[in-house]
């Protein structure tokens, strides 16, 4: 087939997870338009009904009748929130349900009960609730006892996601008085998705106050110009409100458009994405930048993006993805079908996603015959020619966003074979349809 890859990106997962917290909590009725439709979606809006709000679909998109303010638990019997496999559901919410008043239960599925979040709820225990934990201390499930938060001071570690702060921040507008959150740990990972949280908490009327150390001076900035953090650097102040009910609408997701712009970079035809921002916060836009310097050409439109294979190979870039992880399996996916060594540094927090994500890149990439050395907080891929023709079992590891970019190996000639396809439900449930649009 010739001629460009034509695709409307699907909408933000990210952006959609605020969007109905934000509507949930708000006074009144929202309509959030072109929200992503995912598993992960469908537990956070079934966990916010059973605190209190309503999602109702029509033909323009969620119409949901916010809370009003606290969300409301169980007395004796705790609000029950599956969060499923969704680690935003989950982490996002254990801060906005701290906020509550009541009992709430969280858990879920998967690798869920194995994945960390005792910095969060250490943090949030400064603020009153007690959390109580049904197997290891720090891990799903719990329960979340709550009257609410007093506000005051809060200090949240960031190494292992920046979702921590998200959770807070999106609570903070709940507590009974001011709350100054301040950022501690030894690093900070995935910063842009903070922007996000800013923007959407913004968008439904509540003020965050962002003050950054500058010399000796607190110096108060807008959160669009923090793109660079350090821990004691900066200080976030929000006073008690209410979320604002109002229209909606969801931009396109850069995480689930990474798979067709990578395609346009490793394959024989150019793929253009409608529908994405170019002056979006989203992080994982970062993978124009990445494939550019790989060698692809990028080019804006009007309407969309455009990234097409460059006059020769891909060659090997070292790029530090600590803001970016999401996009690390496509990344590797990309640099096994490169001409150099790709050195990816500062994304020890993978292995504590939906699979331990460095180590199953590594694993997989190997089967195309690419040398891979894994290390602390990243990995280097070698590639070697790739043989044409030959089938391939992948294993995904019910692992989303694994099974979706090791589908860019078919445009190195293979038959690629994934263990479970159907994964992808995850976030990206119409993926398979638009992938066949690249062959």
């Amino acid at each position: 087939m010739s001629g460009t890859i034509d695709i409307k990106a699907p909408s933000s997962k990210s952006v959609s997870h605020r969007a109905f917290i934000c509507a949930a909590l708000a006074e009144g009725v929202s309509l959030v338009r072109d929200a992503l439709e995912s598993d992960d979606l469908i537990r956070t809006r079934r966990c916010l009904s059973a605190c209190g709000a309503t999602f109702k679909s029509t033909g323009d998109g969620w119409e949901i009748t916010g809370i009003g303010g606290r969300p409301k638990g169980g007395k004796e019997v705790p609000a029950d929130c599956n969060v499923g496999e969704s680690g935003t559901t989950c982490r996002l919410l254990t801060g906005v349900l701290a906020a509550g008043e009541g009992l709430f239960r969280i858990h879920g599925e998967g690798r869920m009960h194995d994945r960390p979040i005792g910095q969060l709820t250490h943090s949030l225990e400064g603020l009153g609730p007690k959390f109580l934990w049904e197997g290891n201390p720090g891990y799903p499930p719990f329960v979340i006892d709550t009257a609410g938060l007093s506000g005051g001071d809060v200090v949240v570690s960031l190494d292992e996601s920046s979702q921590y702060l998200s959770g807070i921040l999106l609570a903070s507008p709940l507590a009974s008085r001011r709350t100054l959150v301040g950022i501690g740990g030894d690093k900070v990972v995935s910063w842009p998705y903070v922007s996000l949280t800013l923007m959407a908490m913004a968008d439904f009327g509540v003020e965050v106050v962002v003050q950054a150390l500058e010399g000796s001076d607190w110096v108060r900035k807008q959160f669009t110009e923090v793109t660079a953090v350090a821990p004691g650097k900066l200080i976030f102040g929000v006073n008690p409100a209410r979320y604002k009910a109002r229209t909606y609408t969801v931009e396109g997701d850069w995480s689930n458009a990474s798979y067709f712009l990578a395609a346009g970079a490793v394959g024989p035809r150019p793929a253009r994405l409608r529908g994405l921002r170019q002056d979006s916060l989203q992080g994982d836009k970062a993978i124009l930048d990445i494939l550019a310097a790989m060698g692809a050409v990028v080019a804006w439109d009007a309407e969309g993006v455009t990234v097409s294979p460059g006059g020769a190979s891909l060659r090997g870039v070292t790029v530090d993805m600590g803001h970016c992880p999401d996009l690390v399996p496509t990344v590797c996916a990309v640099a096994a079908q490169a001409v150099g060594a790709t050195t990816i540094r500062n994304v020890a927090h993978l292995r504590i996603k939906e699979s331990d994500r460095l180590n199953a890149c590594a694993d997989e990439v190997r089967k195309v015959g690419a040398e891979v050395t894994t290390f602390e907080d990243g990995l280097t891929i070698s590639p070697r020619p790739i043989e044409r023709g030959r089938a391939i079992n992948f294993c995904t590891y019910n692992d989303h966003r694994m099974a979706m970019s090791m589908s860019l190996m078919e445009l190195a000639g293979l038959d690629v074979r994934l263990d479970s396809p159907a994964c992808v439900a995850k976030s990206f449930p119409g993926f398979w349809d638009q992938w066949k649009l690249t062959r």
